[in-house]
């Protein structure tokens, strides 16, 4: 019998941080990769997700490699470190995510998408701060809306105030699911792609496997580790989000706020028409 392929491109998130299982990560991806094939069917699960990775990794490195292997099912869940980046670019997102998606659509392959959660709420930032990522992280998750439904993925809604709100599923970093959170991804990819009949194996279990890490062990975390996270984030992001956090009191203090939300729409719909995809102006 023929196994099932299944390939899990993106980044931290679809690596599984997170979810420790002794010295690797698990993740989503391989939480939901025995639920595709019956218990006595063979699933042959390849995950080439980096973290770290952008979308130009996904189209540059790991869609030729998830080629070769030539997938049934692919994951592309990507785009939240463009945002973190002062090299952002919708336009060249938007066009990225196309030759992707239509890459693995060519070759008959079902393609997993899901839009996400911006980093600024869920760290927390101030509203100067938070509002110029949140604005970047809606603009991606439209053009993954758009592009998902143009050529015909499975896209899950993973942006929405519940998920992002139950602190149980998220890690200590606060920017990646725990194991609770990583489980509940698998649970919702799988419950999509049985209601299309491309799903014949058991559901993930909701359960958690591993007693969660305790307070003084996320404190530690974010001492160490989670520190240097930020610090090679900052590096890169942090002068050019001063930048936008004084556009933002600027235009506050002039009431024009609504201009930023404006050009942001603009570029959504100016990077969807480059591909002649019709704009979801309300995708979130």
């Amino acid at each position: 019998m023929r196994p099932v392929r299944f390939v899990a491109l993106g980044d931290s998130l679809t690596e599984g941080v997170g979810d420790p299982v002794g010295d690797r990560w698990r993740g989503w991806a391989e939480l939901l990769a025995p639920g595709l094939a019956p218990v006595d069917a063979p699933v042959d699960f390849t995950n080439l997700a980096v973290s770290g990775a952008q979308t130009r990794d996904v189209l540059e490195r790991q869609t030729p490699a998830a080629l070769a292997l030539e997938p049934d099912i692919v994951s592309v869940v990507i785009g939240v470190n463009d945002t973190l980046r002062y090299t952002f670019d919708i336009h060249a997102v938007a066009e990225r995510l196309d030759t992707v998606y239509a890459a693995f659509r060519a070759r008959e392959a079902t393609v997993l998408t899901a839009c996400l959660p911006d980093p600024g709420s869920m760290l927390g930032l101030p509203g100067v701060l938070a509002r110029p990522l949140a604005r970047r992280q809606h603009a991606v998750n439209a053009v993954v809306h758009a592009l998902s439904k143009r050529h015909g993925a499975m896209h899950l809604h993973a942006a929405e105030e519940e998920w992002i709100e139950d602190r149980a599923v998220w890690s200590a970093d606060r920017l990646h699911p725990g194991e609770l959170g990583h489980r509940q991804l698998a649970l919702r990819f799988h419950s999509l792609l049985t209601e299309e009949g491309l799903a014949d194996g058991a559901t993930p279990s909701a359960e958690a496997e591993f007693p969660a890490p305790t307070r003084s062990a996320s404190l530690l975390w974010l001492a160490t580790a989670g520190t240097g996270w930020v610090a090679r984030r900052c590096t890169d992001l942090l002068p050019q989000l001063l930048t936008l956090a004084a556009s933002e009191v600027r235009h506050r203090a002039r009431g024009t706020s609504a201009r930023l939300d404006l050009s942001a729409s603009h570029a959504v719909a100016s990077a969807l028409a480059a591909l002649s995809v019709p704009e979801r102006p309300d995708a979130v």
